[in-house]
């Protein structure tokens, strides 16, 4: 059975690098245009930019969320937190060393929905692009696939059947999860940095979606959720 108390529970938040396609310089507006036309094609550059976020080479990572499980007496119980920031390298830098001091053995797990596909190589390739060391719960490099510490909630309910995304918020009303319906969803998070400047905002929306990715977790795995006044949120 997965101990749950080695197991970090991770979501991140994106944008693109600038507000808008016109801020870009020449030579990343001719790159943007290029993935643009892969991407869609029968729209132009500027129209799409708001997509740029979700690619790691176009965007940067504003806000991480981290859950943390530990038992008290025979409850299952969860703390979570964040680390947001404008810097995105001051960012990196502080989950970094959260990282390598909480999370640095073998018997270490992170945990994401679609972790695989994205906020995992997303982190690692914001590291390499700010010359952050890789932490070794996220570092692959001569690692067997048994080894990979990355746990993925979207890969589990998968069962080996590779044909279709499900997303956290179908996967949640299924297993009977209450989710949060209000304020922002992630294709507001943009606009909510670059015209608000709410990080806080972000931060409380990334949090959310700890806590329900936790909770699937647990479901999964212990047939069992947390109980709401079992979760912290600071």
């Amino acid at each position: 059975m997965l101990d749950l108390e080695n197991v970090l529970v991770i979501d991140i938040e994106t944008v693109p690098a600038t507000s808008n396609f016109s801020e870009l310089d020449e030579t990343w507006q001719k790159l943007w245009t290029k993935k643009a036309e892969r991407i869609a094609k029968e729209k132009r550059a500027s129209e799409v930019y708001d997509r740029a976020g979700i690619y790691a080479e176009f965007g940067k990572i504003v806000c991480i969320g981290v859950g943390v499980y530990f038992y008290q007496g025979d409850h299952l119980r969860l703390r979570v937190k964040s680390f947001q920031s404008q810097d995105e390298k001051e960012l990196l830098k502080e989950f970094s060393s959260f990282l390598r001091k909480h999370y640095n053995r073998k018997t270490h797990l992170l945990a994401a929905h679609n972790g695989k596909e994205f906020d995992y190589p997303y982190l690692c390739r914001r590291m390499v692009v700010n010359q952050i060391k890789l932490p070794f719960i996220l570092n692959l490099s001569g690692k067997k696939p048994w080894e990979v510490q990355h746990l993925d909630t979207m890969e589990f309910w998968k069962f080996g059947d590779y044909k279709s995304y499900t997303s956290l918020e179908l996967l949640a009303a299924l297993l009977g999860i209450e989710t949060p319906k209000d304020d922002i969803d992630g294709s507001q998070v943009a606009q909510v940095y670059y015209e608000e400047g709410n990080l806080e905002r972000i931060a409380q929306y990334c949090k959310k979606d700890v806590v329900t990715t936790a909770q699937l977790l647990a479901k999964m795995h212990l047939n069992q959720g947390i109980l709401p006044g079992n979760i912290e949120i600071k």
